[in-house]
This record gives C-alpha cells, structure tokens and sequence, in this order.
C-alpha cells in the first residue's frame, strides 16, 4: 500500500456534496449547507493492490453503493469547511484500515502454573460451596 499515492488519490478523485444538516441549530440549520456528502469510486483509488481493494470491498461492503462509491457523510459541526475536514480524514482511516491484512493470531496455551491456579481456585470454590451445605446429622 502506497499511503501518500492513496491519500493523494482522495482527495483529488473525491466528490462532495453540500445539503443542509439536520438536528438542533436553529436557523443556521434552515439556511446553510453544512452537511458534507463525501463519494469516491473505488475503482479511482490508486496506490492499493488488487487484495488490497477486493479487501476493502468486502470490509466496507455496507457503505459502498451499487454504483461503486464509497459514500461517506459528516454533519456534525456548523461549519462547511470542519465537516469537510472530518469527511475526508473519516475517508482516509476507513480506507488504509480497511486494506490493512488483519494481524495473523498464533494460538497460545495456558502455562502449567496458569492451569494449576485455576484448579486450585476451583476447589477452593467448590470446598466453599460444599461448607454452605446443611447436612442432619444420622
């Protein structure tokens, strides 16, 4: 992955879109386009490998659109330019993220001092249990 060819690539192959934002705000809400709909075709992503992309196809599958775009909206500061900001900073995480190889788990086991205390705490818990028990005597 090329990070520098790929942040260069979202920004200059992204296309937003202003609306009007909704929730609290009272007329600046009603009169300014401050929500950023932010949409990249992922076939215009440059700098990522083939596995890379059919990696971030799959990963992002619910955000990508029929048509191929990665949609991505922000709409929670009263200015154009913030929201801007995060709709692209939001793009490029979700991406590099998205095509990273997840880190590969090696199985490990529990130590013999590890199984030893569990067993013990078990019969600790079990004798303790076992002590609560009312029995009549004969």
């Amino acid at each position: 992955m090329n990070n520098a060819l790929l942040l260069q690539s979202i920004h200059n192959a992204a296309r937003a879109d202003f609306s009007r934002s909704g929730g609290p705000g009272g007329q600046n809400v009603n009169k300014v386009n401050t929500k950023v709909t932010l949409r990249i075709s992922v076939g215009d992503l440059e700098g990522l490998s083939e596995n890379e992309i059919v990696r971030l196809r799959f990963t992002l599958a619910a955000r990508i659109t029929n048509e191929d775009e990665l949609v991505i909206a922000a709409s929670e500061e009263r200015s154009q330019r913030t929201n801007l900001d995060r709709a692209y900073a939001r793009m490029e995480s979700l991406v590099v993220n998205a095509a990273r190889l997840p880190k590969l788990r090696r199985p490990t086991r529990p130590s013999r001092s590890a199984r030893e205390e569990r067993l013990r705490a078990k019969k600790n818990r079990s004798a303790r249990k076992a002590g609560r028990q009312f029995k009549p005597e004969d």
